[in-house]
């Protein structure tokens, strides 16, 4: 996939020029946002998945980052279960990596500033993460690869296709 600059990407349903941008980049991908007021505590304040979808209170969104991390959630979640995702996007360490992994290079590819996704309120560690990522110290990206969202740097060779964080493909199947 080519690389695509940040104003290819804007929903005008949002006020934020960042949360625009993210929910612009969610659509290109197949992922769908809605504006709304959630009047029920969420997971992440702001976020929350419904039926596969991201409800977005603007208002009450504290790190618009939390967007590309949801999303990376509803990305690594087979499409068949992709639709019964609702409040929470479920406990399983594996895909939890896969959708960090996943953020980062989403962040990358929109041309979000990393920085917004791995912020100081967030992972127990978001200034690690950031620097592991950008060290080239990656986790989750085997499981990317087994869900056929990307190639490390020995399949991209013998791919060639440039290696994660380029993505193949954004959804897995």
């Amino acid at each position: 996939m080519p690389q695509t600059h940040k104003s290819a990407f804007i929903d005008s349903r949002y006020a934020s020029p960042i949360v625009a941008q993210i929910a612009g980049f969610l659509a290109h991908i197949g992922l769908k946002t809605e504006p709304a007021r959630l009047q029920e505590p969420t997971f992440l304040d702001g976020v929350h998945i419904s039926h596969g979808n991201l409800l977005i209170d603007e208002a009450a969104l504290t790190y618009p980052g939390d967007l590309l991390h949801e999303a990376g959630h509803l990305a690594v979640t087979p499409a068949e279960r992709r639709g019964q995702l609702h409040h929470h996007a479920g406990g399983d360490p594996g895909e939890e990596m896969a959708a960090i992994a996943w953020s980062y290079a989403a962040a990358l590819h929109s041309g979000v500033d990393p920085r917004v996704v791995f912020h100081s309120g967030g992972y127990g560690g978001g200034q690690a993460i950031l620097e592991n990522f950008t060290g080239g110290r990656y986790f989750g990206v085997p499981l990317l690869e087994w869900f056929g969202l990307t190639v490390d740097i020995k399949n991209a060779t013998l791919l060639s296709v440039p290696p994660y964080p380029h993505m193949v493909k954004w959804l897995r199947d």
